[in-house]
């Protein structure tokens, strides 16, 4: 039986907030050294961050989710974009292969514009799509930026995903070439390898999204979907927490951006003290979303942002770049992986 994208971007939503965040992203295995004379007071914290060119009002943004899923997913749309309209903050929209293909799906992407019409949008497409196609979707939203997105796991689990990834570090390289916006490369939830990093490095791309293992997993929202399940896959991907560390390690000539499961203040602080230069969240704001309504989540995410200062207050931080300077000790899978790869994770401890 075909399935329709409609449909098909319908159970993606309902199975990820059945499925649930994973509670496995490494962070828990993150701790910062406590600084008893931080010498500072809140007032003199600012979240303010600079992404290469682009000025945001905080360290996060809300990451791809949705579009191409009729009337769901315009309400949802509208309601992320008044939340990132609010906060000042970036948002994505999910791929938009579905309006391209299907024009009559381009109210859910382009929603996101209308009821944001000043603020810091990226399109999204995934690593299958050619030069015009990329500038489609960022005409269709008059995107500021392009995530492509990886997605390699749930394809091959996906009953009626792709087979086939040959030549696409070429077709990002000839996209993000070839757009006048800058590009941004994701996974989607499995995680960024230090090799592959190293191959992006190469590329014309402005950032890597890790978008590391522990949040939503797309393998389980698949294998929901299939008679047999491949569930091989479900414990698959790179932590976020070390993640973080093997891209930074490979692409300094890159933003790193990281999401993958990341749900409070403390996930973000670590993320940004790991080496990201901001944080998605995604699944956690969707799960807020849909149970408590547009206003709660304003005011969770707003909480958020105040813990997030304390936190940075409470280390000595004045900025995002202080805290990437933040002594952090590293212990369990977190440190093995780290350290079997090469990565050095006692050098965090050793920061001043």
């Amino acid at each position: 039986m075909t399935v329709s994208r409609a449909k098909r971007k319908q159970d993606h939503i309902q199975f990820a907030l059945s499925t649930g965040q994973e509670r496995t992203t490494g962070f828990d295995e993150v701790a910062f050294v406590h600084h008893s004379l931080p010498n500072i007071a809140v007032n003199d914290v600012s979240l303010e961050t600079k992404i290469g060119e682009l000025l945001i009002g905080s360290p996060i943004f809300i990451n791809a989710m949705t579009g191409g899923g009729g009337e769901a997913t315009v309400q949802i749309n509208q309601s992320l974009a008044s939340i990132a309209k609010e906060l000042r903050i970036p948002i994505a929209v999910g791929s938009q292969m579905s309006a391209i293909k299907d024009p009559s799906e381009k109210e859910s992407y382009e929603i996101v514009r209308k009821t944001n019409k000043d603020g810091i949008v990226f399109a999204n497409l995934g690593s299958e799509a050619t030069v015009e196609q990329a500038r489609q979707a960022v005409e269709m939203i008059e995107a500021n930026s392009l995530q492509i997105h990886l997605n390699v796991i749930q394809e091959l689990t996906m009953p009626e995903g792709d087979r086939d990834f040959k030549g696409a570090i070429d077709r990002i390289q000839h996209i993000a070439s070839s757009l006048s916006v800058p590009v941004i490369v994701k996974e989607t939830g499995f995680g960024i390898s230090a090799e592959a990093a190293e191959e992006l490095a190469k590329t014309d791309i402005f950032a890597i999204d890790v978008s590391g293992f522990g949040g939503t997993n797309f393998a389980k929202i698949e294998n929901s979907r299939r008679a047999r399940m491949l569930n091989y896959f479900d414990g698959w991907g790179i932590p976020t927490a070390t993640s973080i560390v093997e891209v930074k390690s490979r692409a300094k000539n890159k933003k790193i951006l990281a999401s993958g499961g990341i749900q409070n203040s403390l996930d973000i602080a670590k993320a940004i003290s790991l080496g990201a230069d901001a944080v998605g969240m995604a699944g956690y704001v969707l799960k807020m979303l849909t149970e408590h309504g547009l206003e709660k989540t304003l005011e969770e995410i707003k909480m958020i942002l105040d813990d997030l200062t304390f936190i940075m207050c409470a280390l000595g931080c004045k900025s995002t770049e202080d805290l990437r300077q933040a002594p952090l000790i590293l212990s369990g899978d977190v440190y093995h992986w780290l350290h079997v790869r090469g990565l050095r994770p006692e050098k965090f401890s050793m920061r001043n």
